[in-house]
């Protein structure tokens, strides 16, 4: 398909990522936290018959290229669309689904996102963009906070004062949408309305300063709310530091919890009870030879374990996993998780925002590895993919083990976890001495503290399941679907007797433990699952977790390391995780008190 583009433009947190899904119907991620929109997302502007695109680009605070965010986004205004992609050429979407289109060169009108509650710096951005000489509609979001604050703001004097038009918006509630979607059909049919200034670094924190001025009236001293008081206070070391444990508990405790409830209580009996048996007997009775018949429904078989695992071993902690992760994101509170262990990362040279991409690995390693574009260093990057290869368990992983675990043990499952921080500080604090680099300035924005909407809460987890669904489960099925033919033709058999010295020897495991070690490199919860099915001690179970906690990334993130830095970085992550996780897990093993303790 072929069309011309807008970019859509602004700081991280500002609500860029709500008025995209209003303009174009899509579910583009958003979140009350920087460094959500880690690349640029396309979608059709759904009340235009003319082919027109919407950009989605990365949150920027300036254009001065000095990360891989403000690359794309100063890229994007030039008409380069960025690493991956042919001059012109998009993976685009609409409500139907993905397909390929070929956009205009150059923009043909940028809307920049201005936050009303951090005014002056969202304008120093507008400045920037309005040298690029594109017609520009400029939206004053968040108006509904600033009015909280008891802050009135001209609109329309900025607006004369700029030249362009200001929308002001309340996105979430989606009021000042029909405004936009009006000023927007208006400057792309004139283009008189383009515009070209030029200022220095200097003159454009004057000017920026001097508009906030001009069009920003205080009214009269309200007390501080309970919300605003509270906001401050978390990022204290008293009492943030001790709430930070209490949530963090609170939070493992209620992924853990709803999951388990989820998956018992619902999932277990309607496929075990339910939909599998069918499966079972609608196999049986078409009379099949004995491979495809075990290919099938056998002890790995497709229809049975591809089924089961995805949906009841792990999909539960998905939800789980993300609906706590929705409440964090849209409190606001993640990054002053950031503040507070701002001090902690730095001795590892990190910034307190890294935070975010690490505990993003813990759904997923890939959006992880691509939000750390928005750091100022390729040091800071690698340290945070390394540590996310390493020892960020992702959310399929955290329900294997889980599933796998928690029926024994609910120590054996803190263990897990335990080694797991562990090895992430160890991890942290080895890139940091042998990584060359300048260490990082922390600059971090703190949102307001918001309460979390029901229906946005709802929104992202539909989402969630729906990318779980297609990029989560299927390839899960499909994995499990080889590992069905390799099982039942022998070669897996084979394969595992020629790595059973060091599982049998070194790992203190069955022989047959061997056959989850060669999934793992195609899916990394598929070197913890089969294990579930085996007749195991605690102890040896103990020790197929912590080295599928260590093992190889799956082969989409070794593609993402490929991509972001290089093969042989790749290839070296590949080769560190592999040597870890054998050493780790035959260390554990020979620690006979662990025996004792574990089964408490």
């Amino acid at each position: 398909m072929e069309g011309n583009h807008i970019l859509l433009m602004g700081p991280p947190n500002v609500g860029k990522s709500v008025i995209f899904n209003l303009l174009t119907g899509l579910d583009a991620a958003c979140a009350n936290y920087s460094g959500t929109t880690i690349d640029f997302m396309v979608g059709r502007i759904k009340k235009r018959t003319d082919g027109l695109f919407l950009v989605d680009v990365p949150g920027t605070y300036t254009l001065n290229a000095a990360n891989q965010a403000e690359l794309v986004a100063v890229n994007m205004l030039r008409g380069k669309h960025g690493p991956g992609f042919q001059p012109g050429f998009m993976h685009c979407s609409d409500g139907s689904g993905d397909y390929s289109c070929a956009l205009s060169p150059a923009p043909v009108a940028v809307v920049c996102i201005l936050d009303a509650n951090n005014l002056e710096s969202s304008l120093y951005l507008l400045l920037q963009v309005l040298e690029f000489g594109l017609p520009t509609v400029a939206v004053l979001n968040r108006m509904d906070l600033a009015r909280d604050r008891n802050l009135v703001l001209d609109t329309k004097k900025l607006s004369r004062e700029l030249g362009i038009p200001v929308i002001p918006m309340v996105a979430v509630r989606g009021i000042g949408l029909s405004g936009l979607e009006d000023r927007l059909n208006r400057v792309i049919s004139d283009s008189s309305s383009e515009r070209t200034q030029s200022f220095d670094v200097s003159g454009r924190w004057r000017r920026a300063e001097d508009l906030t001025r001009q069009v920003s009236r205080h009214g009269p001293e309200k007390s501080m709310s309970k919300r605003r008081l509270w906001g401050q206070r978390l990022i204290r070391p008293w009492p943030g530091l001790p709430l930070a444990l209490l949530i963090l508990v609170l939070s493992f405790g209620l992924v853990v919890g709803l999951g388990m409830q989820l998956r018992q209580l619902v999932l277990l009996p309607l496929f075990r009870q339910g939909i599998i048996p069918v499966i079972v007997l609608g196999v049986e009775a078409l009379n099949l030879p004995l491979l495809p018949r075990n290919i099938l429904v056998g002890e790995y078989g497709f229809l049975v374990k591809g089924i089961e695992w995805p949906f009841t071993l792990v999909m539960p902690y998905v939800l789980s996993f993300y609906g706590v992760m929705a409440l964090l994101e849209d409190s606001g509170y993640l990054p002053r998780l950031g503040m507070l262990l701002d001090g902690l990362l730095n001795r590892i040279g990190l910034q307190g925002s890294s935070i975010i991409p690490l505990l993003l690995g813990y759904g997923c390693g890939i959006p992880g590895i691509l939000a750390s574009r928005s750091m100022s260093s390729d040091r800071e990057r690698l340290t945070v993919a390394a540590m996310i290869c390493l020892a960020i368990p992702c959310i399929s992983q955290t329900g294997a083990f889980i599933a796998m675990l928690s029926e024994r043990s609910v120590t054996v499952v803190a263990g897990v976890f335990l080694i797991s921080v562990l090895a992430l500080i160890l991890a942290g604090i080895i890139a940091d001495r042998v990584l060359k680099g300048p260490r990082p300035l922390t600059i971090m924005e703190i949102p307001e503290l918001l309460i979390p909407r029901g229906d946005v809460l709802l929104k992202k987890i539909w989402v969630q399941l729906k990318r779980y669904l297609t990029k989560g489960a299927l390839p899960m099925i499909l994995a499990v679907g080889v590992a069905s033919i390799l099982y039942e033709t022998g070669i897996m058999a084979m394969m595992g007797s020629l790595m059973s010295p060091l599982v049998v020897h070194w790992l203190r495991m069955p022989e047959e433990a061997a056959v989850p070690l060669i999934l793992g490199i195609m899916r990394r919860e598929l070197a913890v699952l089969p294990l579930i099915e085996m007749e195991m001690t605690t102890m040896q179970l103990f020790v197929g977790a912590v080295v599928g906690l260590f093992y190889v990334p799956c082969i989409a993130i070794v593609a993402t390391l490929a991509r972001e830095f290089s093969a042989k970085t790749a290839l070296a992550m590949l080769l560190l995780t592999s040597m870890v996780a054998f050493l780790a897990g035959g260390i554990i093993a020979r620690m006979e008190f662990l025996v004792n303790l574990i089964s408490l």
